[in-house]
């Protein structure tokens, strides 16, 4: 990648961004989002950007934190909406498109709160990346005709934090960190008291070893920890599988373990490929009249 593809993409969202005059920025404090925040404001004006962030129990209260004192630090006006979507049968009994019932609700309560504002537009901080990854959410964003400044001038995420390190944004090596509920295998209900078992068993995990990027699957009675594979051995040495599972216990969990593959983005949407080639070999059986063998 050099500086001059950079400055074009760089160049093809800002006027992308003039051409929508004002714009709501869904802010999540992600490196995308931030970037995005800080492009509109510097073109636009901060008179011309608000940036949104949904509050509920499936953001971690850090998140939350952190995306108040970005905002602030950007000198943005930073509007804060509660969702109601632990409302919707359809959220909480976590189907494989949760992520569109969410989004749903977020884009409903943004286009609501800027209906009397003169914003003409919302905008997300999809990436290229992001296009050809399993994002129910997306959908939902076309449905509500929000705009992806990033994705539309063609930045990939590596470009993004290219661009977040250049412009000295804190966040640029930040670790994406989606909602809480996407730690709960799909089909089983999410609820605040899961979500909130997950947040402190990843907190601890960060806090007490240090490892920034961390998930706690959340397996009913079961702990799932997934950390990048050169932490496996550190959190599986006695002393410290001892202190996991002690304090994972008073969380509510009765039992922890170590994923040995390791941290990997979008784990739980695994299932969902599983389950179609189960169901495709299933398919090829029943047709050849033969008992299908065991997916591995």
């Amino acid at each position: 990648m050099t500086d001059g593809i950079l400055d074009d993409k760089l160049q093809h969202m800002r006027d992308f961004l003039r051409g929508l005059k004002s714009v709501a920025v869904a802010f999540s404090a992600g490196v995308d989002s931030t970037l995005v925040l800080k492009v509109a404001i510097d073109t636009l004006g901060a008179e011309n950007v608000l940036a949104v962030t949904g509050r509920s129990d499936s953001l971690a209260r850090a998140e939350f934190e952190l995306a108040c004192k970005l905002a602030d630090a950007l000198g943005a006006e930073h509007v804060i909406l509660d969702t109601n979507e632990f409302d919707n049968a359809n959220y909480t009994t976590n189907p494989e498109n949760r992520c569109y019932f969410c989004k749903t609700t977020l884009y409903e309560h943004v286009a609501r709160f800027i209906a009397d504002r003169n914003i003409k537009a919302i905008v997300n901080g999809t990436n290229a990346d992001d296009l050809g990854d399993y994002r129910p959410g997306l959908k939902a964003a076309e449905e509500f005709k929000v705009r992806s400044p990033a994705a539309e001038a063609g930045l990939t995420k590596a470009e993004v934090r290219l661009l977040s390190e250049r412009f000295g944004l804190p966040n640029s090596d930040k670790p994406a960190s989606p909602c809480l509920s996407s730690r709960v295998p799909y089909g089983e209900a999410v609820t605040p008291e899961k979500l909130q078992m997950i947040e402190a068993g990843e907190a601890f995990v960060r806090d007490e070893f240090g490892i920034r990027q961390c998930r706690v699957r959340h397996h009913n009675v079961l702990a799932r920890i997934e950390v990048s594979p050169e932490f496996i051995a550190t959190l599986a040495e006695s002393k410290n599988a001892a202190l996991l599972d002690e304090h994972f216990r008073t969380l509510g969990f009765q039992y922890v373990s170590l994923d040995l593959r390791g941290f990997r983005s979008g784990s739980m949407n695994e299932v969902i490929a599983f389950g179609r080639r189960q169901a495709m070999r299933h398919d090829v059986a029943l047709k050849e009249n033969v008992v299908a063998a065991p997916v591995e």
